[in-house]
């Protein structure tokens, strides 16, 4: 899988996106979070970054239930796995903000496709997930612990905020995201 270069015209349209919505329909200004939610709607193009955490054989976890055990299995581990922890909660609630904010008339099916996952609130999965991260995640990171804690305490906001984005890139299909997406390859 590559990368997708930082002046690729799909990244692009995202921020652009991003930025318009949350300025103008959410009169949210933060710099930040605009960057934060385009770079994950443009890694997230690719199934694998989606699918990022993986099990001891290698395989996709495809369920917030899985990661959770997974990290809980760890919990009695070293410092270092406390680094490992607090990436696994970000991905949980990059997962979830995705899913919630883009195609959150999915999460029903994805419940009863994913038996585990049935339970589970995404929202307050997710808003957990970035807090827990916050805390485990060093000051110098990329992102850094306090940006985790804004998407924490905006979730529900950013999570619309992304499902007004899909509405937009929608509108007009001359201007899709998915021809942009034909450019990868």
């Amino acid at each position: 899988m590559r990368p997708i270069r930082p002046n690729h015209p799909l990244r692009r349209f995202f921020h652009g996106l991003v930025e318009n919505v949350f300025a103008s329909e959410l009169g949210i200004c933060n710099p930040e979070i605009v960057e934060y939610l385009a770079e994950l709607l443009t890694d997230f193009i690719h199934v694998d970054r989606l699918h990022a955490v993986r099990d001891a054989e290698g395989r996709p976890l495809n369920q917030v239930a899985d990661m959770l055990a997974m990290v809980v299995a760890a919990e009695s581990a070293d410092l270092s796995a406390a680094q490992r922890r607090g990436l696994v909660y970000r991905h949980i609630g990059d997962y979830t903000l995705f899913w919630s904010g883009v195609y959150p008339e999915a999460l029903r099916a994805r419940a009863v496709a994913h038996a585990r996952d049935y339970l589970l609130n995404y929202v307050q999965q997710g808003k957990r997930s970035y807090a827990l991260a916050s805390e485990l995640i060093h000051d110098d990171s990329v992102p850094p612990p306090a940006l985790l804690r804004q998407l924490s305490d905006h979730f529900e906001s950013c999570a619309y905020g992304l499902e007004l984005v899909r509405r937009e890139w929608e509108h007009d299909p001359s201007d899709n995201a998915v021809a942009y997406a034909a450019l990868l390859y």
